[in-house]
């Protein structure tokens, strides 16, 4: 083999290279499947949370809470008699007594009302705001003023039951005040002289006593323990619903978006796949040969021509003939690419043969047709640029890209001669009985040999490759077959990359078994259109 030998394998450890936005954006934009059905359960799971679950009511009242002062009509400013404590007033609104009584209202378990029930208490304010979250506007409505209510109620109560308390102690001292009144006023009757004045001084401050306890119990029969009023009452009219239908959906489409990218980038740290350039490079570690392109419709894309033909540039720049390269791939199908790359380097006049042991040489011999047929006129025998001049001499423009008729050989040899006696004997011309040293005849070479612009592309497998020439082998997939790396042993290599198709994992393991089998590759070549 008289190839080029390319560089050795590169020894030193790759400089890291930064990872940039375009790099994370690129992992979910591939896996946006991923993302997308994701998203869609999340939009999903929205709606139905929205549809099948009724949505609450909200109800509110209000409560003006008032202290409890025995002169409710006299000022006293900022006097302690006057400030109310809302965070005791709040946590009452709240307590067991009206969740209780709530609870026993509506047959409902006190720990769901508790949740439904709500107090706010703004900021400066002697107001209580009742919130309650029902599943009809009538519930909402009955148990928010239930609430109000209730809480008036027991705050009332409470208060009555400390006025009873305080009466209570004041007549026990006005009872035994007046019990030392009757004393004194015996001890008067029957005193004289000055144990008389005494005791009439000692009874002047008895009734002194007495009548400030009758004053003092009467103030405090006299307090008004209304704990305050409902200033606004809940009505139908005035409850909204929840209306957080769209707030959900939102929620549901982001969720999803967010967690279909987080479960994106899981994905690729466990199936990472070569994204670009620099991936293929820092898995192989091996110089591009060039990036093949595609066009057209997802699943119909073709590979740009113009992109196999510097590719072709490039692996003709390291090689010379007789050269035999080996097209390599991890899993993928690279046959496209393989005849691509045939009928651009025999449009340059090279004479190359297509090896495959793996039954795709008919689909081969179809893509190099179709691929030759795509060539420019200049180099494509079959696209004559001049047509035949017409005998007449007469003809149009538009007979200028007129096909060349093409006549088919005769089935009778020139020869040979029909006799006029039909029961004669016809006589056939002897036809040679040597065989070329190929082991094929030479009308069976020259059906399986495609001229192509200057040059020729014969198909054959491994063992009936050509001495001269240029051999591209079309490997099987190297994971599951090891002929295509023994067949760059007696060559050289070109490993063949699909983007976003590729593993990282299966790319890495094929650059190490070329490196124990001693193969240094050309390089390799990613493809974008599905072609390899």
């Amino acid at each position: 083999m008289t190839d080029a030998q390319p560089g050795n394998w590169p020894g030193g450890v790759a400089a890291a290279r930064t990872v940039t936005l375009t790099d994370l954006l690129r992992v979910p934009l591939h896996r946006i499947r991923l993302v997308a059905a994701v998203s869609a359960l999340g939009l999903a799971a929205a709606l139905g949370y929205v549809l099948l679950v009724p949505g609450a009511v909200t109800a509110s009242a209000v409560v003006a809470v008032r202290p409890v002062v025995t002169d409710a009509f006299t000022p006293s400013g900022a006097a302690a008699d006057r400030a109310v404590n809302m965070n005791v007033e709040s946590g009452i609104a709240t307590g067991t007594d009206v969740v209780q009584r709530l609870a026993e209202a509506g047959g409902r378990d006190p720990r769901d009302v508790r949740d439904a029930l709500d107090v706010e208490v703004p900021a400066g304010g002697q107001i209580l705001r009742f919130t309650y979250s029902a599943g009809t506007a009538e519930s909402a409505v009955d148990s928010v003023n239930l609430a109000a209510q209730s809480y008036l109620d027991v705050r009332r109560a409470m208060y009555e039951r400390q006025r009873e308390e305080m009466l209570r102690s004041y007549d026990e001292s006005i009872e035994k005040v007046a019990a030392q009144q009757t004393a004194l006023q015996r001890r008067v009757a029957n005193a004289s002289g000055g144990a008389r004045d005494a005791a009439v001084a000692e009874l002047a401050g008895v009734n002194n006593q007495l009548t400030q306890l009758s004053s003092a119990r009467t103030e405090i029969a006299a307090v008004d323990v209304n704990p305050g009023w409902v200033t606004q009452s809940a009505e139908r009219a005035l409850v909204r619903s929840g209306g957080r239908g769209p707030l959900y959906v939102v929620a549901g489409v982001l969720g999803g978006v967010l967690l279909g990218i987080v479960l994106a980038f899981a994905w690729e740290s466990m199936d990472r796949r070569t994204r670009s350039v620099d991936d293929g490079r820092d898995a192989t570690g091996l110089p591009l040969l060039g990036t093949v392109r595609g066009r057209g419709l997802r699943g119909r894309r073709t590979a740009v021509d113009a992109d196999i033909r510097y590719v072709a540039m490039a692996i003709a720049e390291r090689v010379r003939e007789p050269a035999r390269v080996a097209l390599l791939t991890t899993r993928e199908d690279q046959s496209s690419l393989t005849a691509g790359l045939a009928v651009a380097l025999a449009a340059t006049g090279r004479d190359v043969y297509v090896a495959d042991d793996s039954g795709r040489l008919d689909r081969l011999r179809a893509t190099v047709m179709t691929d030759r047929g795509r060539l420019p006129a200049a180099v494509n025998p079959a696209r004559p640029v001049i047509p035949k001049p017409r005998p007449d001499g007469s003809g149009s423009v538009d007979d200028i890209t007129e096909q060349i008729t093409v006549r088919r050989p005769s089935p009778r040899p020139a020869a040979a001669r029909v006799p006029a006696d039909p029961e004669a004997t016809m006589m056939l011309p002897r036809m040679a009985s040597g065989a070329p040293a190929s082991g094929q005849s030479s009308v069976a070479e020259r059906a399986d040999e495609v001229p192509v612009g200057a040059g020729t592309v014969r198909f054959g497998t491994w063992r009936q490759r050509a001495a001269q020439g240029t051999v591209l082998f079309n490997a099987p997939p190297a994971e599951a077959d090891e002929r295509g790396v023994a067949a760059a042993r007696q060559g050289t290599a070109v490993v063949v990359i699909e983007q976003d198709r590729t593993r990282q994992d299966d790319l890495r393991r094929l650059a190490e078994r070329l490196r124990a089998a001693g193969v240094a590759p050309l390089g390799f070549i990613l493809t974008r259109s599905g072609r390899g």
